[in-house]
Formats: structure tokens, sequence, C-alpha cells
């Protein structure tokens, strides 16, 4: 099988001749282990891969996402950071507390410059690889309005939403839906989007609220992937078991969650009904664990998620993790699933 076919067969628990593999990586690795993150993608190649774009336009930034310093996004939100290689936190937001009516809503730029990219380039592009591809869009509209409005000023506008909130929300949303809806027309196979829901024990804000303001919002996105034949992927993390069945309902192809915060035991409910894409526990394991309990936690997960194929073998090499731990989950999910 390709990787393309591996990843396509785990999606729809068609008995892969082994669990596909997709690492992630911070500059923090790069920069801390660049020989054992040779090694690890030597050993191990990934089965995702991207494509490099080429834009007619592109949103005035400033800054380095990674570096020491200030960053300022697309969208005009300002980062402070001050560790190399991680991303920064917002401390100015466009919206500040005082403005309880969104009056300067007029600051943010929605970057419709990222819509200037041209189809036939991405095509070319996806025609190169024998990879799953992946567009290169990721909406994100709950984290994009925490870094507009701060994120316990959001929280309260949530309880009661002031008219021109909502307004640019939904012009948000129609931004987001329309470069979708153009990378859907691409030869990727999958669209992803994100929002991190989950602190460490429950979502961050009610379920019903996440029902009401945001749903809608992922149904779209997952209507626009599946009416052109595309997977859909999304990214969250934290403790997310609530919104789980809405994620199934809503027709979610692989959602990365972080399965040990939530416990692979309560998640075996779920099995066969969507995919999970990774994670091992970057909080505790990947850092602080032995070789063994990395061994004992893909187990684990196959154990408990695995259902010919079900499963992508994921995970994050950010801050604090040591590489042999991550050749380790990769090893073992080799050896568990190998056919």
């Amino acid at each position: 099988m390709t990787s393309r076919e591996l990843v396509y067969a785990a999606l729809e628990n068609r008995s892969p001749e082994r669990a596909p593999r997709d690492l992630w990586t911070l500059p923090w690795a790069e920069n801390h282990y660049p020989q054992e993150l040779k090694k690890i993608r030597e050993d191990f190649p990934s089965d995702f891969g991207g494509v490099n774009v080429r834009y007619e336009k592109y949103a005035e930034t400033k800054g380095d996402p990674y570096q020491k310093g200030i960053y300022v996004d697309p969208w005009g939100c300002e980062f402070e950071n001050i560790f190399e290689g991680i991303i920064g936190e917002v401390k100015h937001p466009l919206i500040p507390t005082e403005d309880e009516e969104w009056d300067n809503v007029g600051k943010i730029h929605i970057p419709t410059e990222s819509l200037t990219f041209d189809i036939g380039q991405v095509n070319a592009e996806c025609a190169k690889s024998d990879k799953f591809i992946s567009g290169g869009c990721c909406p994100r509209p709950f984290e994009q309005l925490q870094f507009i409005r701060g994120t316990e000023n959001l929280y309260i506008d949530l309880l009661d939403p002031p008219p021109k909130m909502l307004q640019f929300m939904d012009l948000m949303h129609e931004f987001y839906c329309e470069l979708m809806e153009k990378w859907a027309k691409t030869d990727v196979d999958c669209l992803n989007f994100m929002d991190d829901w989950g602190s460490q024990r429950s979502l961050l804000i009610s379920p019903a609220l996440w029902k009401k303001y945001f749903k809608p919002k992922y149904k779209d996105y997952i209507d626009i992937a599946h009416s052109h034949g595309k997977k859909i992927f999304m990214h969250s993390d934290g403790y997310t078991l609530d919104i789980y069945p809405e994620l199934i309902e809503l027709g979610l192809d692989a959602f990365n969650s972080q399965i040990f915060c939530i416990g692979p035991e309560n998640l075996e409910q779920f099995k066969g009904k969507i995919t999970f894409w990774g994670e091992i526990d970057r909080q505790n394991l990947l850092p602080y664990g032995t070789e063994e309990e990395i061994r004992q936690a893909v187990r684990r997960v196959y154990e408990h998620l695995w259902d010919k194929g079900g499963c992508i073998a994921q995970m994050e090499f950010g801050a604090g993790a040591k590489p042999e731990n991550v050749y380790a989950a990769f090893d073992e999910w080799e050896k568990l699933t190998r056919q």
C-alpha cells in the first residue's frame, strides 16, 4: 500500500498493512535534537504530506511566531513570545476589555489574501506525491475569537453576545467557508479545522453554548468537505469527551484529541465510529515516561481503540519530549499492526 492507501484504509476500517504514521514537530525539537529527529523520520517516515502554496497576495504579518519577541498574525493579533521554538500569547487583544460592544471590530483584518492561491499549482503538487495530502487551510473560530478578544472576555461575551460580535462571527464564518470551498476543489485528500476546547477535566464553555455557536459552523466545514469527496480531520486539546458524540453525528472522519487526558477506556464506546488521529500523552509520558511505559501506552490505545484500523499513529515531538520515547512509540505501533 502507498501512504495514501494506508490512511484511507485506516479511516475506513479496511485493515491497513500497518498503522499510518503522522509526526508533528515544533521548532524546539529541531533545535534540540536534530540528529535524533532525523533518525525518527528516516526509520518511520510520515504517511501525511502537504503542499507548498503560492499566493497572489499575502496578508501583512510581522515577526516569527516561533521566535522570541512580537509576532502579528494575518488577522492583526499581536503575540508576545518569551521562549524560542514555541508559540507565544496575545497580551493586548484587538477588542480590549473595555470595548464591551465590540465597537473596535473594524480593526480586525479578515485575511482574504489566503483565497488567492492557484488551484492548478496545488493539484500539480498533489500529483507528485503518494502521501495522504492535507489541505492548506485550518479554520479555528473559537481560538481566533480568543486571540481577538482575550480568553476571559470571550467567555463572558458568549453568555450574552453583543450584536457586533455576532455580526463579526458571521463574517468570519463566511470567510472560512469560502476558504474551505476553494480547497475542497483541489486534489488534496482531506481538509482540516481545529479549536482547543478542553481544560484538563471539562470543556472550556458549556456544551449548550458549544452546540449553539460552534457546532453549526463545524457542520458546514464537514459538509463542504464531504460534498467534494474529501475526508475531514479536526484537532482539539484537553478533555473533549462531551463533544465526541456531536462530532460523530456531524460525520467527522478523524479527531486528534488528548486521549490520555480523557482515557482510552472512556473512548472505546466510539471505536469504529470515528478514527482516533493519535495521540500519545505529551503532558507526562513523552517527556517523563520510560520506554516501557511508552510501549504500554501504545498497547493500551491499540487494545481499546484499534478496529481493523480506526487509529493513526500520531504524536507531537514538542517541548520537553524525549526523542527515544517518540521513537519507541512508532516502533511499538509498527510491531502491533504490521501485517
